[in-house]
């Protein structure tokens, strides 16, 4: 085993070599060595994966994959908890391998890399499927590939997403049907109140179906009380679901609700400032706090809202956690990205999407963002400032005497941003996208689109949502300038990420995430630049995540326990 991992290493270190010797000549484009370099990347990696990222474990080896591989002992990664350890296999954490292996079929011929994910798939619905049609993975549940059990014992035991956003389209080529039936039962399972649509984050593996969408719309006031948790970050995937079984099935009344699920959030912004909100109820009070602050139940919602307990004393009505903006919360990031994609999808079913986002990220920023430092101010929706406020007693939102600052905008923010305008024009937007690329080194996008461009392509940025945004940018307006910045980017990808065969955060980290964008970016130039940005499906700002009990951890998540170890602790 070690042996093949020695030769793809010796055979990645020619790639990688002859990449650091083009990147020292001058910078400049067309260079098609780097091109092809960065398809051979992804192409090595995605061959890496297959060969020792499928189910090679237990008695019957399975089509499925485990989330991620020790690159030192090519063995998956593990789980642990209560002295087991269990070989992870949460196929919510593949979404981004599987975008990759159908972008590299469309751009290569070679059918083996999507027939792998679809067989994954298949295999999946066939024997890892609830009665009601949930999938056993998510946040909270994944299959150990040594049993073929599923697991949810170290935490929560139940169904979770929050921006998970999977790829539907390729379950949908695989089973229609087990989609179709994935995409209301997660509905079901989610939404407690169809009434008021109170949804929370955690699903039943076991609610039978109910009226689904015949049920009766009461349209509530917001910030209502509920036991539930309106989470965006949850009512995002939801959204999704409702459109994408629009869009692959037609179903009129799934996009109904989804947009009905949208316009709750609408509803509850600030009516002055139209900021929006992380979640449009309020947690209800069924019980009184612990009196020891250190307590793990401390900061739980079943005692009552959180930022009115923390913050009310002080700010009044405002404090409630709906309207607490640190860093957007995924408003303007995850959820606008995604909301901007369904809508340039949806076409004319999506007018009102795209208008209910737009006016949003508008909002933010003009409140929220500070171009001379790309820094985004912590707000109260009704525009308060939080910069500087010291919290005056421990809770959800931090400790005592700790002292809320601003947060500098990360280029998620230029993908959101820069996505925004592709398909708004609208100038505001412009202006913010601009903000944070120059903020990241990244040079001046030009005071108006394609007018005044001065990249930086000397930048040693590596991030691969600021490719993204930059193939947006040159969508919208076909200068040359953002492509070749993407180039570079991916050039600085392939030098600082690409390691043993996989892509890593730097050469000191050792377990490698199968749900690492940077090849999705990689196929995403590639595909720019052969004039067919369709060939390879869109980023939607998804990621996959395992949270619960690990040994000697505590409670975590798998990129904390797992995938941030270097060799050097």
């Amino acid at each position: 085993m070690r042996s093949k991992a020695t030769a793809v290493t010796a055979f990645l270190a020619i790639i990688v070599g002859a990449a650091s010797a083009v990147a020292e000549e001058p910078y400049a484009y067309p260079v098609e060595e780097r091109d092809e370099q960065r398809l051979e990347a992804v192409r090595a990696y995605a061959d890496n994966v297959l060969e020792y990222g499928r189910d090679r474990y237990g008695d019957e080896h399975t089509p499925l994959f485990a989330d991620g591989l020790n690159v030192d002992a090519m063995e998956a990664v593990r789980w642990k908890y209560d002295g087991n350890e269990w070989v992870i296999s949460n196929m919510a954490n593949q979404q981004n391998l599987f975008r990759v292996f159908t972008g590299l079929t469309q751009l290569t011929g070679e059918a083996k890399y999507e027939e792998a994910a679809k067989e994954a798939i298949a295999h999946m619905f066939e024997h890892h499927r609830s009665d009601c049609g949930l999938l056993y993975w998510g946040g909270h549940q994944f299959i150990d590939l040594e049993t073929g059990n599923n697991h949810g014992e170290f935490d929560a035991d139940c169904h979770e997403f929050k921006w998970n956003f999977p790829y539907y389209e390729l379950m949908w080529e695989v089973d229609p049907e087990a989609t179709e039936r994935f995409l209301k039962a997660l509905w079901n399972t989610h939404v407690r109140d169809w009434g008021r649509l109170e949804m929370n984050r955690h699903g039943s593996f076991g609610r039978e179906m109910g009226d689904l969408w015949d049920n009766e719309f009461e349209d509530p006031e917001p910030f209502f009380e509920g036991t539930a948790l309106t989470f965006i970050n949850a009512g995002s995937d939801l959204i999704y679901g409702a459109a994408s079984l629009y869009a692959l099935a037609g179903d009129e009344d799934a996009l109904e609700w989804g947009l009905r699920l949208a316009e709750q959030y609408v509803n509850a912004r600030h009516p002055e400032t139209n900021l929006g909100v992380y979640q449009y109820s309020q947690p209800k009070r069924r019980g009184d706090p612990p009196e020891d602050p250190d307590h793990p139940r401390f900061t739980y919602s079943t005692y009552g809202d959180r930022a009115q307990r923390q913050f009310g004393p002080e700010f009044g009505d405002i404090a409630l956690e709906g309207n607490f903006l640190r860093g957007d919360r995924g408003i303007y990031s995850r959820n606008a990205i995604i909301q901007l994609q369904l809508a340039e999808e949806l076409g004319d079913a999506g007018e009102e999407l795209l208008e209910w986002t737009r006016e949003g990220m508008r909002a933010y920023a003009e409140y929220a963002y500070i171009p001379e430092r790309n820094a985004l101010r912590p707000l109260w929706t009704d525009g308060t400032d939080l910069t500087g406020f010291e919290i005056q007693r421990p809770g959800y939102f931090g400790s005592e005497g700790q002292v809320i600052e601003e947060q500098t905008a990360s280029l998620i923010f230029f993908h959101s941003y820069a996505l925004g305008y592709r398909l708004t024009e609208d100038e505001v937007l412009w202006d913010m996208a601009r903000g944070v690329a120059e903020g990241h080194d990244l040079g001046d996008m030009g005071e108006r689109p394609g007018e005044g461009v001065d990249v930086n392509l000397d930048t040693s940025a590596h991030d691969p949502v600021a490719v993204f945004a930059l193939v947006d940018l040159y969508r919208a307006t076909g200068h040359e300038d953002y492509l070749n910045l993407a180039r570079r980017i991916g050039d600085n990808i392939v030098e600082q990420r690409f390691h043993d065969g996989f892509f890593l955060p730097s050469a000191d980290h050792y377990n490698a995430s199968f749900d690492a964008v940077e090849p999705l970016a990689l196929l995403t130039i590639d595909a720019a630049l052969r004039g067919e940005p369709e060939a390879v499906p869109q980023y939607n700002g998804g990621r996959g995540y395992i949270h619960g009990r690990f040994d000697d951890r505590g409670r975590t998540t798998d990129s904390s326990a797992i995938y941030s170890r270097t060799r050097e602790e």
